[in-house]
């Protein structure tokens, strides 16, 4: 193995390590079926070891991973929005979502979350990733630089989308917005 691959296989390495679980997160956020997801969750991994080959340091690796990331589940809902005219649905799987101690509350937050999460994606592909990532607490400057829109740009469609969902949150279920 030459001094690249190496170097490559590091980064990922340490990447994977630092930011697993918010990429599982992302790949639950982009697709509701855990087969699809497992296998969007490898292709980002995949495209993660592959982008480490060209990673110069413009910018934090942080960012970088959630780039890739987005553009591997950008490129997942394009494929699946060509495949089928699907209807944008919620996630039927939530890890995380709530506190152990408490059962009844534990399953309140999950319906909670699930209504928030169909309610995301339910919105327009570009929208629903920017929310994903606002949802991963990244400020808008680093959601910009993932998505390729302005910090202003994003902070301004997390506003009107906040706005949106909590209305719909309101009224108990999906209106077009």
């Amino acid at each position: 193995m030459d001094g690249e691959t190496s170097s490559q296989d590091e980064r990922y390495r340490l990447a994977a390590a630092d930011f697993g679980p918010a990429l599982e997160r992302l790949a639950r956020g982009y697709e509701a079926d855990a087969d699809q997801r497992h296998d969007l969750l490898q292709d980002i991994h995949t495209a993660l070891w592959r982008s480490f080959a060209g990673y110069d340091g413009r910018c934090s690796v942080r960012t970088w991973v959630y780039r890739v990331a987005h553009n591997v589940g950008a490129s997942h809902i394009g494929r699946q929005r060509r495949a089928a005219s699907a209807k944008w649905v919620g996630l039927d799987d939530l890890a995380h979502a709530a506190d152990g101690d408490n059962p009844e509350q534990a399953v309140a937050e999950r319906q909670v979350l699930t209504r928030l999460l169909a309610m995301i994606h339910g919105l327009k592909p570009p929208d629903s990733q920017v929310m994903l990532l606002y949802l991963e607490d990244l400020d808008a400057a680093a959601i910009g630089e993932i998505t390729g829109l302005s910090a202003g740009a994003v902070a301004t469609k997390i506003h009107r989308i906040k706005a949106i969902l909590a209305q719909r949150f309101q009224q108990g279920g999906r209106h077009d917005a």
